[in-house]
């Protein structure tokens, strides 16, 4: 049986790896592994070690603290009509990434439209 923690950070990884737009081949290729333990990873049925974490971050470009950040997300009020993991959707990192995609005066104006829309402003 997988431990919460293994499946939290695998989580994680995949992610920002979506978030980034890296395939596993390719985040396996940096970090000097085969693609089928980065997806082992993923699945949480692999733990990562301390050292392939620090690898992996360094390849993800994020801080570890990335992948354990939101594991006690239970305590956490939810908020109305955000699914409980947002960044698991793939459509949605998809629209993140686009976002980001967009020149920065442009992403303002995208944004208050956004929350004009959703009547959350």
């Amino acid at each position: 049986m997988t431990h919460i923690v293994d499946t939290h950070v695998g989580q994680k990884i995949r992610q920002r790896r979506w978030l980034i737009g890296m395939t596993q081949q390719e985040l396996a290729a940096t970090v000097g592994i085969k693609f089928q333990q980065i997806q082992k990873y993923e699945t949480g049925a692999n733990r990562v070690s301390a050292s392939r974490l620090w690898d992996i971050s360094e390849a993800l470009g994020v801080p570890i603290a990335y992948f354990f950040a939101g594991l006690h997300r239970e305590e956490r009020a939810p908020q109305k009509n955000i699914p409980a993991d947002l960044l698991a959707d793939k459509k949605a990192m998809d629209l993140v990434r686009s976002y980001y995609a967009i020149p920065c005066d442009q992403r303002r104006r995208l944004f208050d439209l956004a929350r004009v829309l959703s009547d959350v402003a």
